[in-house]
């Protein structure tokens, strides 16, 4: 059996979304991923299927990533967020919000990837599929 994850990108830059969906597709646990435009659509999203990391931008129209953070935080503590954003001077509130992991878009992807790896290694995971 292999172990996977379902993966949500919340950016409002469709661009960035493609993006991040593009290096996640090298990524091999990433076995779902899907898209949301701002902190409202994440939270949706959410309530339908619990995915195991949510990838946060912060700065985003109707409700920002921290805002959205914070909501996902205190209804699923379980869910791993990662804010992934240009700002390094939302690192402090974006932790206070409750991320388990903050990464500048200006790193190189492999920053990311270790981030992913490092937030799914601290969680058992159930979600299975046969190899």
């Amino acid at each position: 059996m292999t172990h996977y994850v379902e993966v949500l990108i919340v950016d409002d830059q469709p661009r960035a979304r493609q993006s991040l969906r593009a290096l996640l597709s090298t990524w091999p646990p990433a076995a779902e991923i899907r898209e949301a435009g701002d902190g409202h659509e994440a939270i949706q999203l959410i309530q339908e299927r619990q995915p195991d990391i949510v990838l946060m931008d912060v700065r985003m129209p109707e409700m920002d990533g921290l805002q959205a953070t914070r909501l996902i935080k205190a209804r699923w503590p379980q869910i791993r967020v990662i804010v992934l954003t240009m700002y390094s001077e939302y690192e402090a509130e974006a932790k206070a919000a409750g991320a388990d992991a903050f990464v500048e878009k200006a790193e190189p992807a492999d920053a990311l990837l270790a981030t992913l790896q490092a937030v799914t290694a601290d969680r058992s995971p159930d979600r299975t599929t046969p190899e």
